[in-house]
């Protein structure tokens, strides 16, 4: 082999192992105006899943101009009749708190912050929806949140 291709086997190897785990589900919901509406909530639809087992995530979509240091949000999950099966208040940091540098990863004044779920759901949980509970209005700074389902 040469040397050229030498470079490009090491180049693609950290690509190969950077994928180990596969996505089950991934959607955002972005947000108009870069701002969450109190009283807007944000439904992610898991009908199609069979099974939701594995690591879940929820992904904040923030800027700079986001004026706290963490997020509440209000996740209820519901069965596919619309049953409530839990509702969970959760506190997500997006700042560092020493250093207050935005958490995850990002590019210009926009980062992405990814946080585990704190709770597991129910084997009939269908539906998740997602609540702004920051008791402010109009929240400015958000960009889009998601959810992510891994295996």
């Amino acid at each position: 082999m040469n040397k050229w291709g030498k470079l490009l086997s090491l180049a693609l190897l950290p690509f190969l192992f950077s994928c180990t785990e596969s996505r089950l589900f991934e959607e955002f919901h972005s947000f108009e105006s870069n701002s969450w509406h109190e009283k807007d909530s944000v439904a992610f639809d898991l009908m199609d899943l069979d099974q939701i087992s594995g690591k879940k995530l929820i992904g904040v979509r923030f800027n700079e101009t986001y004026p706290f240091s963490n997020f509440y949000v209000r996740i209820i999950s519901a069965d596919s009749s619309g049953l409530v099966l839990d509702n969970k208040l959760i506190n997500i940091p997006l700042f560092d708190s020493k250093n207050g540098k935005p958490k995850g990863t990002g590019f210009g004044n926009t980062f992405t912050f990814y946080d585990t779920l704190p709770f597991e759901l129910s084997e009939k949980t269908k539906r998740l929806i997602f609540l702004q509970y920051m008791r402010q209005d109009n929240l400015p700074g958000i960009e889009a949140i998601g959810l992510k389902i891994l295996q």
